[in-house]
């Protein structure tokens, strides 16, 4: 038994999605959102934290990590549980920081996702981007949606991830995994590599530069269907942000790729429920139209936010409205919510209407006598 289990064993006791180890501080995790210090502990010295996490990590990655102070791999504790770390070097010393990978995939009915998402995995060929930031639970519904496509349809997946998290047993379908820096050199060999492997399902971990970012287009445009992730919290910010990639005189032709390719996104956030048990996750949510198309090769991702809004009939919604969602249904509260929201202002002003509405509406149950509301704006009551 490595001598870090202790401190696993303490994240999954306490509850907690992340562990946290830097030199020079006591060790942390993080539950529901806050940081939380483990008791009992002491501060973290360098010499026990390199002894630790050399322990733990594969002789080639622990070279690389004193070579270039950065990497990801993942760690299985036994059969009990599985982690993605990430090392790092700061000015404080060395660091590093491991997340739970639930052993058990959760279905999208388990997640209390969105009922449009099943959609996606009903799809033959195109784009599907799921984004959001670091601990958004970006992996876990892709992992759902995998799931979904593996339990439902007969077709080949190939995941390439960096390191690899959820592992799926082959059902209906065959599943293959590659991990980047042990199966395969980078997210564009791997993916170059599936486009040839008769897949009809590629999932790319992270669309981190412009040569995946291709790759994955003409694998769309081949007819795959191809899942992948950005760090982006809005539709419009994923497109802008794939576009942003490029140079200023291939911008158009990827407008133009994108716009045949790309079948649709899910950007998503996580926020602390109200009563303090556990996170709920806000999404929003774009799917291909006949008018998506003509947005993206104008530039004018500005309207996308209005697409999503005509458009809630078919599943489609923006964060703002999904936050205001979770507000209404008092999951989460105002304050967190606005923490979260795009438009801020516009956000500020939708809570506010509701705050009044539940002021009046609580002044009304406690005065049995109100027969009549009295407007706050008018010196005179109705008769």
């Amino acid at each position: 038994m490595a001598r870090i289990d202790d401190f696993f064993q303490d994240l999954m006791t306490l509850g907690g999605s992340d562990l946290h180890l830097e030199q020079g501080q006591m060790p942390k995790i993080r539950r529901n959102s806050e940081m939380v210090e483990i008791e009992g502990r002491q501060k973290l010295s360098g010499e026990f934290m390199r002894e630790i996490l050399a322990e733990i990590a594969p002789p080639e990655v622990w070279k690389k990590y004193n070579r270039i102070g950065d990497i990801d791999f993942a760690y299985a504790m036994g059969d009990s549980a599985r982690f993605r770390a990430n090392y790092y070097r700061h000015f404080g010393g060395i660091g590093a920081v491991f997340r739970i990978i639930p052993s058990r995939i959760l279905s999208l009915e388990q997640l209390q996702a969105p009922e449009v998402l099943k959609n996606f995995s009903k799809l033959q060929s195109g784009l599907v981007l799921v984004t959001g930031p670091t601990g958004s639970g970006k992996s876990t519904t892709l992992a759902a949606i995998i799931n979904h496509i593996n339990e439902m349809t007969s077709r080949k997946i190939v995941t390439i991830e960096e390191p690899l998290e959820f592992v799926h047993p082959s059902k209906s379908s065959l599943i293959i995994h590659r991990e980047v820096g042990v199966h395969t050199d980078s997210f564009q060999t791997g993916l170059s590599g599936a486009m040839k492997s008769d897949a009809n399902v590629i999932l790319v971990g992270e669309m981190r530069d412009r040569e995946t970012i291709e790759l994955a287009c003409s694998a769309a445009e081949m007819g795959i269907l191809v899942f992948g992730t950005l760090h982006t919290n809005s539709a419009a910010k994923t497109i802008d942000r794939i576009v942003d990639v490029f140079p200023a005189k291939k911008k158009n032709q990827i407008r133009s790729v994108l716009s045949s390719s790309l079948q649709g996104v899910v950007s998503q956030q996580l926020l602390r429920k109200a009563d303090g048990k556990g996170r709920v996750a806000a999404y929003e949510i774009l799917i291909f139209t006949s008018a998506l198309p003509g947005i993206i090769r104008s530039g004018e991702s500005s309207k996308l936010n209005g697409l999503i809004q005509t458009a809630k009939s078919e599943g489609m919604i923006t964060m703002d409205d999904s936050l205001g969602n979770l507000v209404k249904a008092n999951i989460v509260t105002p304050e967190a919510a606005l923490m979260k929201a795009i438009d801020k202002k516009r956000f500020e002003e939708m809570v506010s209407d509701k705050e009044q509405r539940l002021k009046m509406e609580a002044k009304m149950g406690k005065d049995n006598s109100f027969n009549t509301l009295t407007m706050p704006d008018s010196k005179k009551t109705p008769k």
